[in-house]
């Protein structure tokens, strides 16, 4: 089957960090493509619009002479560059940045301007959860899409979750309603090194992104960061005795249900999993802060 034929026109990819965003992988991965494709920034989203920044902080760094700069999160368009752009990548965008704090039907529909502006003519989104699999074994990476045309021709499932949801489901139904077809991808990453950034989980985007679109990325370097990941994660495990039995565990599990009917299921019975116990730890979160401003009543 020929996947590209739905993606051989002007399409956007999309990563934002935060709540779908577990060990960088999607905002990485998207990251990595922007330089990889050479493409250049041209649209910019006003960061005092919609970010509270106590909740998504600004980010200070030193420029090559040494002197301080700010980062403010926003989100950012990547468009091919005229210059320096391979014919391969030029018909491939890239929407990169922070989820927003505040104000989100703003925000998509801003979003939508530009998607509408720059002729986009679909969109695949990167996402990443934490799982219940082990960092030894490939990555697995699963295909959602909302749109049936896109599910006949590429095998995505239908989700069929109900709760709380990020941003990007909310310009995905934006999107489908504007005639837009999307496709979401979602690594699996080892919840028990969820923390940091994984080379690995983002290069399994970059992987399953690649049949989707028929284009070649150079992912030399990933792959080597990739296996540098893997391999400290491994000497962690080799003075651990109980994570190495952990590891052991997720290993067995993952061999014994690891055939293809089984994995779509075991993945999007992770997906719910994941999705619920954010929908339980915003209402934790509200319930503390009704606690508190009773306590500051008092």
């Amino acid at each position: 089957m020929t996947l590209n034929h739905l993606f051989s026109g002007r399409t956007l990819i999309v990563g934002f960090d935060g709540w779908s965003d577990s060990a960088d992988a999607a905002s990485g991965a998207v990251r990595y493509l922007t330089l990889q494709s050479k493409s250049e920034m041209i649209e910019q989203l006003d960061s005092e619009e919609y970010y509270d920044y106590i909740f998504t902080r600004p980010q200070v760094s030193l420029d090559e002479e040494g002197q301080r700069q700010i980062a403010w999160p926003t989100a950012e368009l990547y468009a091919p560059s005229v210059d320096e752009g391979s014919a391969e990548f030029s018909k491939l965008f890239f929407l990169l940045g922070s989820e927003p704090s505040r104000r989100w039907k703003a925000f998509v529909a801003e979003l939508m301007e530009i998607i509408v502006d720059q002729e986009i003519q679909s969109v695949i989104f990167l996402g990443s959860i934490p799982a219940d699999t082990p960092h030894t074994r490939p990555v697995p990476v699963s295909a959602h899409s909302q749109n049936q045309m896109v599910r006949e021709q590429t095998g995505a499932e239908k989700s069929n979750y109900q709760g709380p949801v990020g941003v990007q489901s909310v310009l995905s139904m934006e999107l489908e309603a504007s005639g837009i077809p999307t496709l979401a991808l979602w690594a699996s990453v080892p919840h028990y090194v969820q923390n940091g950034p994984s080379p690995k989980a983002m290069l399994a985007l970059v992987s399953e992104l690649e049949k989707y679109l028929g284009v070649q990325f150079d992912h030399k370097d990933l792959a080597t960061e990739a296996f540098a990941w893997e391999r400290s994660i491994d000497e962690l495990a080799e003075n651990d005795e109980d994570m190495a039995g952990y590891i052991e565990q997720l290993e067995q599990t993952r061999d014994t249900t690891d055939s293809e009917a089984a994995s779509g299921d075991s993945l999007a019975m992770e997906f719910e999993k994941f999705l619920a116990s954010q929908n339980e730890k915003t209402e934790g979160e509200a319930e503390d802060s009704a606690s508190d401003e009773k306590s500051g009543d008092q």
